[in-house]
């Protein structure tokens, strides 16, 4: 590999996120138990974000918005102004929550520094991603932010462009094949996938990936055998 620069997603890749929505998601459907059973509350909900990503976007505030629509769905419109505010403080704790590292995070991005320009690739909400990597006090190992509405190739694209360089310059680590791999092998460059142990549903893929540009691993201290 001739890599210039190695771009790393946040969520679920540097530092915990999905389980809070998870642990959201339970609450969530013990307040509304009374009116469906949690697995068709969790796939309403579900259907709900996918249709609101193009109005919302990705992140905290979208999926506050999406279960208080959800909860005036499965209800009729009938949902009481106290439940929505539970649901509102809901958010506000995943707002709040402290930044915890994976495991390996800050050993492998002080190996890397100084070796290649280090760069965050992610998506969500702009202020949400910038107060968690403030939060995780990583800001000195990265060259740049990139926070994208979505991870698809014409993003990608106008990251290398940004950075200057060529598509096979770029190594990408993540947790998503969806998001963090594909897209980068469709335009030519690297992709490691550092699996997590909770995925979001939205993120999943059946197809397997064939390609030489491509590894995967256990940890995120497994990449450096790569690089």
């Amino acid at each position: 590999m001739n890599v210039k620069v190695i771009a790393f997603d946040a969520d679920d890749t540097l530092w915990v996120n999905e389980p809070y929505f998870r642990q959201s998601e339970e609450a969530f459907c013990t307040l509304l138990e009374e009116y469906l059973p949690r697995h068709e509350l969790e796939r309403e909900l579900l259907k709900i974000e996918i249709a609101n990503l193009g109005l919302y976007g990705y992140g905290i505030k979208g999926f506050i918005l999406s279960m208080i629509e959800t909860a005036m769905t499965v209800t009729n419109n009938m949902i009481s102004s106290k439940t929505i505010g539970e649901i509102i403080d809901l958010g506000k704790q995943m707002l709040n929550q402290p930044i915890e590292l994976l495991d390996g995070v800050e050993e492998v991005l002080k190996e890397l520094k100084g070796k290649y320009r280090l760069v965050v690739a992610t998506k969500g909400d702009l202020l949400d991603q910038e107060r968690k990597l403030r939060k995780s006090n990583l800001n000195s190992y990265f060259h740049h932010v990139e926070i994208m509405s979505e991870k698809d190739d014409a993003n990608y694209l106008k990251l290398i462009k940004h950075l200057d360089i060529r598509p096979s310059e770029l190594l990408m680590v993540g947790n998503s094949l969806k998001s963090d791999v594909l897209p980068v092998l469709n335009i030519g460059g690297y992709a490691i996938h550092v699996p997590y142990h909770i995925t979001w549903a939205h993120e999943e893929i059946e197809q397997s990936i064939d390609s030489g540009m491509f590894k995967s691993v256990e940890c995120i201290k497994d990449v450096l055998a790569f690089v």
